[in-house]
């Protein structure tokens, strides 16, 4: 004989079900948004990556069109046009990949230097946290 709570017409069990169905469903749909956000996202970002690119290219000639003008001497001369070229190549490198070669090269990165990738997150985590809590 079957027991109670195994019955098919038993309402806990069908509550049971229920509430089931309920969780599957709700995991689902947060799944699709959660995967439509990041592809809204991907798509925002890589519309505005002529427009970042645009800002390294111009924050580079700025830099090095005063480079000459800043207090130091030739070694900050030096510093701030090494600057200016990293920049530039920035620019090229947000110009030319999109988001998904990016994330990709991060990924490349992360997994073949864990702990400075670490460290770094860290650091900027660290920063982030700073920056929140100082502007209370």
């Amino acid at each position: 004989m079957p027991s109670e709570t195994t019955r098919p017409d038993n309402p806990m069990v069908d509550a049971a079900a229920q509430v089931g169905d309920t969780i599957a469903n709700a995991a689902a749909a947060a799944k699709t948004a959660v995967s439509d956000f990041g592809r809204n996202a991907a798509a925002t970002a890589d519309d505005n990556r002529g427009a970042a690119a645009r800002g390294l290219q111009t924050a580079a000639s700025t830099l090095r069109q005063n480079a000459d003008r800043l207090p130091g001497g030739e070694t900050v001369t030096s510093v701030a046009h090494a600057a200016a070229d990293t920049l530039t190549s920035t620019a090229d490198y947000v110009r030319d990949h999109d988001v998904s070669s990016m994330m990709a090269d991060v990924e490349r990165v992360v997994k073949n230097n864990p702990v400075p990738s670490l460290l770094a997150a860290a650091a900027i985590g660290f920063l982030v946290g700073r920056t929140f809590s100082n502007s209370d």
